[in-house]
């Protein structure tokens, strides 16, 4: 009944909009990332620890100031070159059961867990927060969209859209 009155209230709406990209709005190539991009990304690194990772978390962050030298050049030529090192494409599978009262012995019961290595989740962050930045730079990012926005997430979304049909219930009422 709810769902059949919204139907009817917002059937004549106009439907959403889509504009292409602005003229000359174009990513050609990443920037080279200073030490000091890394050493940020490095602090931010959850403290989670994959056990199957070749270098413990803890560790990584510990002697990031060592090895930020050598991740600056990984990572430039990574992006430079357009490719990414065979071992960050690497993860360790672990299987993981979807709820506690499924069979455990049936192996539909599980979800495979794929786990990254710290340095490869590092250059991931590096690169999603560059595109992140051009994006906003150049208004790509709708104002509605949640995802791959800080402070906003599948709450904020689904505040929105209770926030919406209030609003057209009490235009109703």
């Amino acid at each position: 009944m709810f769902q059949a009155g919204v139907r009817l209230a917002t059937a004549d709406a106009t439907p959403p909009t889509f504009a292409c990209a602005p003229a000359g709005c174009m990513l050609r190539s990443f920037r080279p990332h200073a030490g000091d991009d890394i050493a940020k990304a490095v602090r931010m690194l959850p403290d989670k620890q994959c056990t199957s990772d070749p270098m413990p978390t803890g560790l990584f962050k510990q002697v990031a100031d060592v090895l930020e030298p050598f991740l600056v050049e990984l990572f430039y030529l990574s992006l430079s070159e357009g490719l990414v090192p065979s071992v960050f494409k690497a993860a360790y599978v672990t299987p993981l059961l979807k709820k506690a009262d499924l069979d455990s012995t049936d192996a539909k019961s599980y979800r495979p867990i794929s786990n990254l290595s710290v340095s490869s989740k590092l250059l991931e962050r590096l690169v999603a927060q560059q595109l992140i930045d051009y994006f906003r730079g150049a208004g790509l990012l709708p104002d509605l969209q949640s995802a791959y926005r800080a402070f906003n997430s599948t709450e904020t979304a689904v505040l929105r859209v209770i926030s919406d049909v209030l609003k057209v219930m009490s235009d109703i009422l």
